[in-house]
């Protein structure tokens, strides 16, 4: 009896999906074999088609660097290997890392990108909050300084800030690269105060006055309700101050010059340079990291290597923030009072 229960249970419930199936088969075909849904259902793979293009567009250098950076010299000149290497040569990792030092010059990195993100959310948050809610005399002549500093490019102001934080003793520090920052300045400042200006614009002033009906001040209404709300625009501007503090190399290579300060990005060339070398040159290089100094060590592999390392922390940053990153760009868009 029991085998026969479990054997109509399993036939209804396979007629069940035999159904189900009868019946989405019958939508799809009202859907899109008609004369306007093949329209629709062409419209949809063209779409399709171009977003994979344009995608494999931007993934296509990643892809080819993470690929190059695990073959080993054999495989770099070999015609028939193209996308699959023979072997994973993940030693071009740690000759890269050693031969930039990364250790201590992603150190660096990190703490004027961290420094640097922090002042901004902060600062251009709160610049940005002051043109969008507070009427003054000159607002709309400080406003177009801001437009004007976004604009302008910054190699055409390095002298002047160069004389004024060699005034200020600051060359050869951490200081020019992160102070400004805490101010709504350094490195694109104003493209932040420019978009949380734009989402504050959108938050309805009714917040603001019931928060004044409850007793709450000015900082503790911006504190506690104001700036919670700009959670998506906070995403995009740190997004984009990762990206731009991590990698710049030109302001670091003006205002440091101690080779204990510098940044990992522009390490790089130490790797092209060693892989141009001679070959005496390479193994005595590798001698001096204590890495084996076999024939063909340093390749283009390697250079992948370093460009991958170097470029891991803000593809990982991104990765986890790049949902949030897509809302804060359709949030803060160009929006009129």
């Amino acid at each position: 009896m029991s085998a026969n229960t479990e054997s109509l249970q399993s036939k209804k419930h396979a007629d069940g999906l035999s159904s189900k199936m009868k019946l989405r088969m019958q939508l799809f075909a009202r859907k899109y074999f008609t004369s306007s849904g093949v329209k629709l259902l062409l419209v949809r793979i063209v779409m399709y088609l171009l977003v994979f293009g344009l995608a494999f567009v931007f993934i296509y250098p990643f892809l080819y660097m993470i690929v190059n950076s695990l073959m080993s010299n054999a495989d770099l000149n070999s015609s028939s290997v193209r996308w699959l290497p023979t072997e994973l040569k993940f030693e071009n990792y740690a000759i890269a890392l050693q031969l930039m030092n990364g250790k201590i010059f992603a150190k660096n990195s990190l703490i004027v990108t961290v420094v640097a993100c922090i002042g901004h959310i902060f600062s251009c948050s709160f610049i940005g909050y002051g043109f969008a809610r507070f009427n003054f005399p000159g607002k709309n002549f400080l406003f177009m300084f801001v437009i004007l500093a976004f604009i302008v490019p910054t190699q055409t102001l390095i002298i002047p800030s160069y004389l004024t934080y060699s005034n200020l003793k600051w060359l050869n520090t951490f200081l020019p690269l992160t102070v400004p920052a805490f101010f709504g300045f350094g490195l694109r400042g104003a493209l932040y105060i420019f978009l949380f200006r734009q989402f504050f614009l959108t938050v309805p002033k009714s917040l603001e006055e019931a928060a004044r009906i409850d007793g709450c001040g000015f900082m503790k209404t911006y504190w506690k309700i104001v700036f919670p709300l700009a959670r998506a625009t906070i995403v995009v501007a740190l997004v984009l101050a990762v990206v731009w503090h991590w990698n710049d190399a030109y302001e670091p290579g003006i205002y440091i010059s101690s080779p204990t300060k510098q940044f990992l990005p522009p390490r790089i060339r130490l790797i092209i340079e060693a892989t141009n070398a001679l070959p005496d040159q390479q193994q005595e290089m590798l001698r001096q990291l204590g890495l084996e100094d076999g024939e063909d060590t340093l390749n283009n592999a390697v250079v992948m290597a370093g460009a991958a390392i170097i470029s891991a922390p803000v593809l990982l940053f991104f990765a986890f923030a790049q949902r949030q990153f897509m809302q804060g760009i359709e949030r803060s868009g160009i929006t009129g009072e």
